[in-house]
């Protein structure tokens, strides 16, 4: 068994394709699959959310929502906002042990950024991965502004002692400008070591989304992406 924590370094950068993309590779290798959402935000009950994309586009249909709040919040401020009961990190990383004994992998894909707060006492999707022991896959942007916000949300990885499982570009232009290509080598040097992935924006949209999601993750993801195709590009 394995459990691989995807977190981002924003909202809006992709962790939902990025872990519909690893589902369906892992899927399409033979494995047994489960993927586990803590906590999903902006939706009322019965709406369709992350994991119904990953659904959608990868074929996993063993998949769990912990808890879900109405409100476009952080998930403490969101359980606040509606009187509900928040998260309970402890109980979210008990299940998702219990889960991972049946699965030969199980993604557990968070909310927002890595620091975001899922309750009044701090708790954070790095806390649940440090509870699991889990490497963490973080999702990142192409564009300007990138840098800072990985270097932070890396930083903070390694200071709270997490193992980094990759980086991966969430959305790859088809057109990258000169901020794009100068940034693959700086988020590189960052992560110290290639890109885990780039996935290509519209991904999402993609007709055969498996090719897509081998074309756009690394030999560690089950897929066949080479950084030095987008070095230049």
């Amino acid at each position: 068994m394995s459990v691989l924590v995807v977190t981002g370094t924003d909202v809006g950068v992709g962790k939902t394709v990025v872990t519909a993309a690893v589902a369906a590779l892992a899927v399409g290798r033979g494995a047994s699959v489960a993927v586990v959402k803590p906590a999903q935000t902006g939706l009322a009950p019965g709406e369709p959310g992350d994991l119904d994309e990953v659904i959608r586009l990868s074929g996993v249909t063993t998949t769990f929502e912990l808890s879900r709040f109405p409100d476009a919040l952080s998930p403490a401020a969101a359980a606040r906002a509606s009187g509900l009961a928040p998260l309970s990190m402890a109980g979210a990383a008990e299940r998702i042990e219990e889960l991972a004994e049946s699965h030969r992998l199980l993604l557990v894909e968070g909310t927002g950024g890595l620091l975001v707060r899922y309750d009044e006492e701090g708790a954070t999707i790095a806390d649940l991965a440090r509870l699991l022991g889990a490497p963490v896959l973080v999702v990142t942007r192409a564009d300007r502004g990138t840098l800072n916000h990985t270097a932070l949300t890396l930083e903070a990885l390694a200071h709270r002692g997490l193992d980094l499982a990759g980086l991966v570009i969430g959305s790859w232009p088809a057109s990258p400008g000169p901020a794009e290509r100068s940034n693959v080598a700086d988020l590189e040097m960052l992560a110290a070591r290639p890109l885990a992935g780039a996935l290509p924006a519209g991904a999402a949209a993609a007709d055969d989304f498996a090719a897509v999601a081998r074309a756009g993750l690394g030999a560690t993801l089950g897929g066949a992406f080479n950084p030095a195709s987008i070095r230049s590009a």
